[in-house]
């Protein structure tokens, strides 16, 4: 018996496709994160997979495929959510095309409520600009929590070596504002662990990563990086901004 099929037992599972309670949902966590902490990326993925079934997926920003392809090892098929903010750059639409033509997996994209159109409308051009908090909350946070309303729990590609904001992520933990169970494989990688994993498995990388921008969001909030800088310097730049709003 694996370690997954162990902490799975604990879970009192269920149905696949009902929900749990949040109740349900926090009892698990209390359970197995620190069970896990140490676990490797495809076991934790595989934990999550037996335990949620068909309300687990996979969220990538298309940076490259490294999650998505960690995932579809343990559960070919799986359910990868990627939100089309209506800004992104080319090649991360590209990025995602390629993706789901190569691997094993079902990506599927969500939008925000309102074209970008609908939002100048109603909000002015450029909200990006002028109130970037208020424009990531209706173009990336909504999205994903009305998305998550299927799942019970979602995985992300956080990782602690990213910025300080993230050095204290579990590797599964509870999302209060989404009353989801929310899980981090990779949260223990260091850069030296992905390029090492990329190299391994011929993994998909954005070509935007070759041309200045390690860290890519939206093309107009996003800027080149000079070799040195922090990486994630480039995301909102010239602004206090350091995270979208989903993972706070």
């Amino acid at each position: 018996m694996t370690a997954a099929t162990t902490l799975t037992a604990r879970a009192n599972r269920g149905s696949l496709t009902e929900g749990r309670s949040p109740e349900e949902l926090r009892e698990i966590v209390s359970h197995v994160g620190a069970e896990l902490e140490l676990a490797p990326a495809e076991n934790i993925v595989e934990w999550a997979v037996a335990t949620f079934g068909e309300r687990f997926c996979v969220t990538s920003s298309m940076a490259d495929g490294v999650l998505a392809h960690v995932a579809s090892r343990v559960a070919p098929g799986i359910d990868v959510v990627f939100l089309d903010t209506g800004y992104h750059f080319a090649e991360t639409i590209g990025t995602r095309d390629a993706i789901a033509a190569t691997l094993p997996v079902t990506v599927r994209t969500v939008e925000p409520r309102q074209t970008v159109a609908e939002q100048d409308a109603e909000h002015g051009r450029d909200l990006f600009a002028r109130d970037p908090d208020l424009c990531c909350s209706l173009r990336k946070v909504e999205p994903l929590s009305r998305m998550l309303g299927g799942y019970d729990a979602w995985a992300t590609g956080l990782r602690r070596a990213e910025t300080r904001n993230r050095v204290v992520a579990p590797v599964v933990g509870w999302d209060e504002k989404k009353q989801k169970v929310k899980v981090s494989p990779l949260a223990r990688w260091s850069d030296e662990d992905v390029e090492r994993y990329v190299a391994q498995h011929g993994i998909l990388l954005n070509p935007l990563v070759h041309d200045g921008y390690p860290s890519i969001g939206c093309q107009p909030c996003t800027r080149r990086v000079a070799p040195g800088e922090d990486p994630r310097s480039g995301r909102w730049a010239g602004t206090e901004k350091t995270e979208c709003g989903i993972h706070l």
